[in-house]
């Protein structure tokens, strides 16, 4: 574990920090905790039941299939990857059903680089925005992006500073929006000074 940068993520207060746990195991889970850790982050569904204690605070970060938002709800905390409109309503429906309220980001895809990329479109933004907004079993709690996978540290920056001004005009509006989930291990410090107020590490941890 790197205690070192553990230490220094859970020191500042500029950013919450989400632990990735992919592909590790529920006793590196446990150790992350002993360390202070408190909030971890599963791509897949399969691998977060595995893991899933109920006395974590878990997130969501990877694709979710419409599926399997069944087994999520009601067990995390935030859903870091809505970006589309099923899935939005799947999540109600079964939010719905537990009559509770889920917590949830959208995803944005903000990188040109990659069109494969999941996220949703920043051009329909505004429009899902409103419609999850009539929908009275979540709670939009801000957006979450994936930058481009590139050594070019300025056009990072740009797309993490596009993030931060459509972060800042949609809360106007939506005033549950708190959250900007932005930076992962290998570029988490310059997210961090672009605005980002959530990272999500897993491999810089387990360094």
């Amino acid at each position: 574990m790197n205690t070192k940068l553990i230490e220094e993520r859970l020191a500042d207060p500029r950013a919450k920090l989400v632990a990735v746990t992919k592909k590790h195991t529920k006793e590196e889970v446990d150790e992350l905790y002993r360390l202070g850790v408190r909030t971890f982050g599963e791509n897949r569904v399969q691998e977060f039941l595995e893991k899933y204690d109920p006395n974590y605070d878990w997130h969501i970060i990877g694709h979710l299939q419409t599926n399997k938002v069944k087994y999520v709800v009601g067990k995390v905390s935030l859903i870091e990857s809505v970006d589309s409109l099923k899935l939005a309503k799947e999540i109600e429906k079964q939010a719905a059903k537990l009559d509770i309220v889920q917590d949830i980001l959208v995803e944005v895809r903000i990188s040109k680089q990659d069109e494969n990329k999941t996220g949703l479109d920043p051009e329909k933004l505004d429009e899902l925005l409103e419609e999850i907004s009539k929908m009275p079993h979540l709670r939009l709690c801000g957006l979450m992006t994936i930058a481009s996978n590139t050594d070019d540290q300025a056009l990072i920056a740009h797309e993490f500073d596009t993030m931060k001004e459509m972060f800042d005009k949609e809360k106007v509006k939506y005033p549950t929006m708190t959250i900007l989930s932005m930076g992962m291990s290998h570029d988490y410090k310059l997210a961090i000074e672009h605005g980002s107020n959530q990272v999500r590490i897993g491999t810089a941890l387990f360094a």
